[in-house]
This record gives C-alpha cells, sequence and structure tokens, in this order.
C-alpha cells in the first residue's frame, strides 16, 4: 500500500520527544538532532511529545523554528507515563499531524490510521545480548519494539547493522527499512580551536600530559577492561582516561583498576567533552556490540584517530580511518595505540582520513537524508 501526504507550506510531523527534553547523551542527542535537522530545513513543522521536561533541556526548543511543544494537561499530569503511551494519541490528531515519528524504538499505542507511523530502531542488544538486560527489562524492551516494528510504516535503522539485525532476528520485511545514518552532537562540529581549552580540561579533570581516552558508560559490552589491560602493554608515561559512568559489579570493579596511570571520570561535563579528546594522542573504544558507535565519530570529529572494534556497526561509522581489533585481544589493541602514541606521521594520516570519514556523518547530509524519506510518503 502506497502512503500520500496532502501538499502543505510544511509537512506536520509529530515526535516522541521525551528523550530529546530528559537525555543529556544518546537518545537525547539523537533525538534532538533529528528535530532540529527537520525543522531547520523549512519543509517541516514540528509538534513534539513529551511527559515531561528536566530542567536542563526545558528550554532547548528556543530558537527553533515551526515547533510546537505538547505535554499533558488536567489530570494527565499525574499519570504522564500513560499519557506518552496512550493518550497523546488522540491529540495527534487534533494536531493534524501527518507523519508520526517514534525516535527511540517505540510507539504510542491508538495513534490514528491515517497518520504515517515511523520508528526509529537504534540496536537490537536486548535480542543479542540478553544477558546484559535484568528479565523485566528485556521483556519490555523487546515487547515495545515488536509492536513498533509491526505497526510502523517504516523503520528507520541507524546502521547496517541495525537493519540486518531487524531482518535476522525480528524478521522485519526489508523493503520497511530505510537506513538514516546518525550524527554526534553539533558541538562536535562547531569547534574552533582558540575556544576549545584544552589546557583547562586538564587541570579540571587532572588528566595525565599524555593519555589514551575511553569515552562510554562503563559496563561490560563497552568492555573497558579491554583497554585497562591494554594500556598495561604501553610504556608508563602514557595514561588511560575513562569517561563515563560506572554501571553495575562490571563498573565497580572497574573503578578499582583507578590509579595515577588511570584516571577515571565518572562526572564530566558533556561540553568539555572534545577538549577531553583532542587533548589525547588517540581514543579507544572496544565495545563488544553497538548500533552505531558514537565515540567513534566523535573521535574523528576531534581530529583524534581512534582503535575501536572491528565488530557489529563500528567498521560503518570509522571507514578507513579507524584501527581495528578483536574486542578480546588487548595486546592488538596495545600494538595500535602504541604505533598513534609514537609515530606522528601515521598519526596524521589517520586524522587525515577521519576528516574525510566524518562528512558522510555531516549533521546537514543526515537530516537530508530523513528529509527524504519524510518526503517519500509524498510531496512536501
Amino acid at each position: 500500500m502506497r502512503f500520500f501526504v496532502r501538499y502543505m507550506e510544511r509537512m506536520i510531523i509529530g515526535y516522541d520527544a521525551k528523550r530529546a527534553f530528559c537525555n543529556g547523551t544518546g537518545l537525547g542527542n539523537y533525538s534532538r538532532g533529528v528535530i532540529a535537522g527537520a525543522v531547520e530545513s523549512g519543509e517541516v513543522e514540528a509538534v513534539l511529545y513529551t511527559p515531561y521536561a528536566k530542567s536542563r533541556y526545558e528550554h532547548w526548543t528556543e530558537g527553533l523554528p515551526h515547533t510546537r511543544v505538547k505535554m499533558p494537561q488536567g489530570w494527565w499530569k499525574c499519570e504522564p507515563s500513560l499519557w506518552r503511551t496512550l493518550a497523546k494519541a488522540q491529540e495527534v490528531e487534533e494536531d493534524g499531524v501527518q507523519i508520526y515519528h517514534g525516535l527511540s524504538q517505540e510507539l504510542p499505542l491508538g495513534l490514528p490510521q491515517k497518520t504515517i507511523k515511523m520508528v526509529t530502531v537504534h540496536d537490537l542488544i536486548a535480542w543479542r545480548y540478553p544477558q546484559y538486560f535484568s528479565p523485566f527489562d528485556r521483556a519490555i524492551y523487546r515487547k515495545k519494539m515488536r509492536y513498533a516494528c509491526r505497526v510502523a510504516d517504516v523503520v528507520v535503522a541507524i546502521s547496517e547493522q541495525t537493519k540486518q539485525d531487524l531482518v535476522e532476528l525480528m524478521e522485519v520485511p526489508e523493503e520497511k527499512i530505510k537506513v538514516v545514518y546518525q550524527t554526534c552532537d553539533s558541538m562536535f562540529w562547531n569547534m574552533e580551536n582558540e575556544n576549545l581549552n584544552i589546557e583547562a580540561a586538564h587541570e579540571k579533570y587532572h588528566l595525565p600530559d599524555k593519555y589514551i581516552v575511553c569515552v562510554g558508560t562503563i559496563e561490560e559490552r563497552k568492555n573497558q577492561l579491554c583497554a585497562i589491560r591494554a594500556i598495561q602493554r604501553l610504556p608508563e608515561e602514557i595514561g588511560l582516561v575513562i569517561v563515563g559512568r560506572p554501571r553495575g559489579k562490571y563498573g565497580q570493579e572497574a573503578l578499582r583498576e583507578a590509579n595515577d596511570r588511570i584516571r577515571i571520570v565518572t562526572h564530566a561535563d558533556f561540553a568539555d567533552f572534545p577538549a577531553i579528546y583532542r587533548g589525547s594522542l588517540a581514543s579507544v573504544y572496544i565495545s563488544r556490540f553497538e548500533g552505531f558507535g558514537i565515540p567513534v565519530l566523535e573521535s574523528m570529529c576531534c581530529d583524534t584517530p581512534v582503535v575501536t572494534s572491528g565488530v557489529s556497526s563500528m567498521p560503518e561509522a570509522g571507514g578507513e580511518a579507524a584501527l581495528y581489533a578483536n574486542p578480546d585481544d588487548d595486546a592488538a589493541v596495545a600494538e595500535h595505540l602504541l604505533r598513534l602514541a609514537t609515530d606522528e606521521a601515521f598519526r596524521q594520516e589517520c586524522i587525515e582520513k577521519g576528516r574525510i570519514q566524518k562528512k558522510r556523518f555531516a549533521p546537514e547530509r543526515v537530516a537530508q537524508d530523513m528529509i527524504e524519506v519524510y518526503r517519500s510518503f509524498g510531496t512536501i
């Protein structure tokens, strides 16, 4: 069945914007980026549905054109989660929404039949690595995603890896899936050397003079202990800076490894990330599985060569710019890091390749790719 959208000056698109108003990184950055890219194109009017907003993000839409924010009213304020899942479906129809886009792997129940439904799926880790989730969380994630993929007219996958997983693990028809890569936060694309105070970041977080940086939640899937083992193989003057919050027993185990050589920064300001990346010799992101691998792209945007896993989506993100290793082979990781730390010509070669590779994920290109998916339903 083919869907068409009535011609208007701008297409009205409703977004599940909870993450945009509540999450600092990850899904929050993705949601804000998609919404901003859509409305700044001039072709979209956005209606943002969120059950509430954290104070840090309640004003993030200021300055964005063609944007309306909708929150629960009346007694629904007492049940914001229920409103997000069920009640806002009626409002979607009243607001004239033509396409409803779930940005974080779920769709509300009862959306109007005439409303075109889209959902972005970031990864299927709950299928591939169920041991990383509690039984309750795993069941909820799977149930929501199954429903969303079943009722959606289009499923947006953030990588070819996620598309393959959707086909293989959920049997989503391939023709229903569109791959639209994601980008990273806009600050990584607007860095000016004079505004990047690397020295201030060194002092603020007590960073070593020479270090490798590793960014990400400290958990088993992210595999920071491999980076810790790898750094022990490098000269003693090279330290490891892990930026992320610990999760569970694995995170606590990593914290116990902290010493003068291994610095773990658990509460870094996100605004300081570019300076931390840029001040390092290289970054290491040796995760076992990712839907995309944002730290790989962040590294390239900061002119920081990156060593990452040669599995799942990381080769898509890193292309020819990154160096790859088996996530269980700390010796291979160390070998790559040592070369980047000691061979400046090779390091600069990797940086130049990163400058080319990152263009594939530039915000304006990613936004245009998403607009093309919206356009495929008719004429804007």
